[in-house]
């Protein structure tokens, strides 16, 4: 059966695929275009004949929609890493994603090797609350085995999502954790917002965090900017570190902002797509602003498209470690029986030319693991471990040298901070016993709590009753064992998460960012520029040396 597959598969899969387009909607008109592309493929004298003998003479039924859903994935995988086929079953879901709300746990994730594999944990979400995080694998589900057990994806969804305020267990496998860690979670709405928090930094420096890049994006990030310039905000750092990107409209609405009238701000091109520019509309409403963009190895698509676009116009500092390089562009092409392939017709490019998409000829396997290949080759912690080819090296529209091969690389290099990651922190943040001290300690003491008005109030009352000690004896008691050298190296990196999580059960991202981000040597660093007053013309003259500083 299996080898029979393979070889109706690719016969199945241009059928399925032929029907779809001719009977998907909105779609007609490309269809007549590229009508020549289509008549390669379109043998209907052929295909109906192989079918009909198949139908006739094999000496078994075969049930030829179960064999499409079960192989489209496989022959979409052997294309690139992004082109996906989506069930009847899943659109709603992936209709509701990045607009709207819905109840349940809020993650998202795949199916891998018959496991559920989170790849993103909603912000806002009740899982996100819990430190449930990106890469955990859910085993279980209120406590039935739903790993290798040959589970749909749409029952999936179907366990996790439920009525508002009802609970749901779920047991996940951490990589690097030998013992499942179990989560009761209470079921809620799931927000989509793009921005996690706008505030102050400094005096005149203002920051503003975008998770993604979807159909309310722009409005929330103007509703956040016309705050900030009410409080002095004469400079802004955009943080899109960890943003898996979204919606390119709404990138392009977002940097459209910051530029002049007739920008480059990206372009498309592939095989069976002309070149197709996108420039700025008008002049964009913060000119006069100063901007630092902040990214790292979790930045991807359109969070790549807004930094290439500051970076190749000289408009900003682009300050981190270098991007995801996801730069592919997908076509969603409905087919006849509510399904749709998301095709890969083009590649992003940046003005300078560079292509965003990092290689994949290795293959998808080594393509998943680039995070686990930049760690061991020194990329995320060292700026020497990086080298470029005469041939990878771009030309903003200032003259300043940019660098191609995938991803966006900063104009100034920050390494990852592992500052006080022992293996007691590790122990901890595991068994999630910061996040779950910090809730029980809140709900508690809410009401002292709620009287202190301000961050730094909030920090003085915890100094003065001591938390963090109550919280090591919380972490004996359950069992965890360190030595004085482990809890001086980690205290640091405990206590500001301690503090980080109990200001967020009580103000919200406004009292947990905040915290977070004091200490952060990225926020930091463009700070650090911003206040030495990096203009747009000194954006631009700089050095081909201070890539990567």
């Amino acid at each position: 059966m299996k080898n029979l597959t393979k070889i109706l598969f690719p016969l199945l899969l241009a059928i399925a695929v032929i029907v779809g387009i001719l009977l998907g909607s909105g779609i007609q008109k490309r269809i007549n275009v590229q009508k020549n592309n289509y008549t390669s493929i379109f043998q209907p004298d052929k295909l109906s004949y192989l079918l009909k003998l198949i139908e006739n003479d094999y000496v078994d039924s075969i049930n030829q929609a179960e064999m499409i859903e079960n192989t489209i994935p496989e022959l979409l995988d052997d294309l690139d890493p992004h082109s996906t086929y989506i069930p009847a079953s899943e659109m709603k879901a992936v209709s509701e994603d990045m607009r709207g709300n819905f109840s349940g746990i809020g993650v998202q994730f795949v199916m891998q090797n018959d496991t559920v594999m989170i790849v993103d944990v909603i912000s806002g979400g009740p899982s996100k609350e819990l430190g449930i995080a990106a890469g955990d694998r859910i085993v279980k589900v209120n406590g039935n085995n739903i790993a290798g057990q040959g589970i749909k994806s749409d029952s999936i969804v179907s366990l996790l999502r439920g009525k508002k305020g009802t609970m749901v267990n779920i047991a996940v496998q951490r990589p690097g954790i030998t013992d499942y860690i179990d989560f009761d979670i209470k079921r809620g709405d799931i927000p989509l917002y793009s921005v996690d928090v706008a505030y102050m930094l400094t005096q005149n420096i203002g920051l503003i965090k975008v998770n993604r890049f979807s159909d309310t994006t722009l409005k929330e990030f103007v509703s956040a900017m016309n705050r900030l310039n009410m409080q002095g905000m004469t400079k802004i750092v955009i943080d899109l570190r960890g943003n898996a990107g979204g919606s390119l409209q709404a990138v392009i609405q977002m940097v459209d902002e910051f530029l002049p009238a007739n920008k480059l701000i990206v372009y498309t091109e592939g095989k069976s797509r002309s070149r197709y520019n996108y420039f700025s509309s008008v002049n964009g409403a913060y000119l006069e602003k100063e901007v630092a963009v902040l990214i790292d190895e979790f930045s991807a698509s359109a969070s790549e498209i807004f930094a290439g676009a500051i970076q190749d116009n000289d408009r900003g500092l682009i300050i981190g470690r270098r991007s995801f390089g996801k730069g592919l562009v997908q076509e969603q092409i409905p087919l006849f029986d509510g399904s749709a392939v998301r095709l890969t017709v083009a590649r992003f490019y940046t003005p300078s030319g560079r292509s965003i998409q990092k290689p994949y000829n290795n293959g998808i396997d080594d393509y998943q693991l680039d995070f686990h290949n930049r760690l061991i080759n020194n990329e995320l912690t060292q700026k020497d471990s990086i080298h470029f080819a005469d041939s990878l090296k771009y030309q903003t529209t200032g003259g300043r040298t940019v660098y191609g091969g995938g991803g966006i690389m900063p104009d100034f290099f920050i390494p990852i901070d592992t500052t006080g990651a022992n293996r007691l922190f590790s122990a901890i943040v595991s068994r999630s016993l910061i996040y779950h001290f910090a809730f029980d300690y809140s709900d508690k003491q809410r009401a002292q709590l709620t009287r202190n008005k301000t961050l730094e109030a909030l920090e003085n009352y915890l100094n003065k009753n001591k938390v963090f000690d109550d919280f090591i004896e919380h972490i004996e008691k359950q069992g965890i064992s360190y030595t004085q050298a482990e809890l001086t190296e980690a205290r640091s990196l405990l206590n500001m998460q301690l503090y980080a999580y109990i200001a967020r059960n009580i103000m919200g991202n406004e009292g947990f960012y905040p915290v977070v981000y004091k200490d952060d040597k990225t926020v930091n660093k463009a700070i650090d520029l911003l206040q030495n007053n990096w203009t747009e013309s000194e954006i631009s003259s700089l050095a081909e040396a201070k890539q990567l500083e």
